[in-house]
Order: C-alpha cells, then structure tokens, then sequence
C-alpha cells in the first residue's frame, strides 16, 4: 500500500476541498491511501506519518502573491526533515488556489517546487492540457497551470470550487498516485 500525504492550510475552506478532491482521484488507484492533514493541527504523531509517506502533497491558499502565512511556518517547521534529507527521493506535488484567474498562483506553485526541490523530493506537475475538453465535454485545468493544480476559488461560495478545477483536483491526485505506485 502506497500512503499519499496530503497536506493544506485553509482560509474559507477552499484549500481544504481541492485537497478532498485531491484523495478523492488518488483512491481510485489501486493499493494507494491518500490522508489529508491540516497543518495547523498537527502532531508529532501527524509529523511522522509525513515522514513515514511514499508521498507528500502540499497545498495553500495564494495572498499577497505568495502561499499563506500557516503554511510558510510549516515549511519552517520541517527543518529538522530537511537535515535529515528524510524526505529525499519522496514524490512531491503542489496546489494553490486565489480569487483571480491569475492571482499570482504561479508564484505559490514555485515556492512550493522550491521547498520540496531543497528537501531532495522528486515533483510531479499536471500532465493535462489545459483547458481541453473532458469527457463530458467540460474544460479540465481552465488555468493552464503546469506546474502543479492552480485553482480559482468559485463565485458560488456555496461550492468553492467550481465543477472544471474540481476534476482537474481529481485527475491531479490520480496522477500523484500512479507515480508514487511506479516510482516508489
């Protein structure tokens, strides 16, 4: 079995849906368990499950153009992994999401590459082509987003997410799975 942590830091529950969608397409692969973790909630029992992970997702809200405040500390709090190099050769991945199309998400999705880049960890970005037509002939990956899932948070904000960025999380954790089951 291949364990896939997912970690988030949440605003208004945006950051916290996309990584429910996130385990939702990455348990649909075989011998793969996703587990989602609130980092500002965590324990040293969550800390060594990080550790002990073939896999570890990142995610936070994009403000002011970088990734929030609670998950900035939590990337400061993982030092002791990063001197360890415990986390090396670990898949790694990111997501981000903002209010505007654009918002700056890139900048996130950067911090996020170079932090799992220090940490020796191998990341996994989008493989779709964004924007192309689903199955059901909605867009997947409306943002183009390469590097990692860079979200819209929703004008509904009885969904925050809309249906497009909700199947592009999906098929993002899909493919973290598939490459933490080859890879690792």
């Amino acid at each position: 079995m291949k364990s896939i942590a997912i970690t988030y830091c949440s605003g208004a529950g945006h950051t916290e849906r996309l990584a429910e969608l996130i385990a939702e397409g990455a348990e649909t692969i075989e011998n793969v368990l996703p587990v989602i973790f609130d980092v500002e909630t965590l324990g040293p029992p969550d800390w060594q499950a990080l550790d002990e992970a073939d896999a570890i997702v990142f995610g936070a809200p994009t403000y002011m153009g970088s990734v929030a405040t609670p998950f900035k500390a939590f990337m400061d709090e993982s030092g002791s992994f990063w001197r360890e190099q415990s986390w090396a050769d670990k898949i790694a991945a990111g997501f981000t999401i903002a209010t505007y199309p654009s918002g700056d998400k890139l900048a996130s999705l950067q911090q996020l590459a170079v932090f799992t880049a220090q940490h020796g960890m191998i990341w996994i970005g989008q493989n779709l082509i964004g924007a192309a037509p689903g199955r059901d002939g909605e867009a997947v990956d409306p943002t183009g987003s390469w590097l990692g899932l860079g979200a819209t948070s929703s004008t509904d904000k009885t969904m925050l997410i809309d249906p497009e960025d909700a199947e592009t999380a999906r098929a993002f954790g899909r493919r973290i799975a598939l490459a933490a089951r080859r890879w690792q």
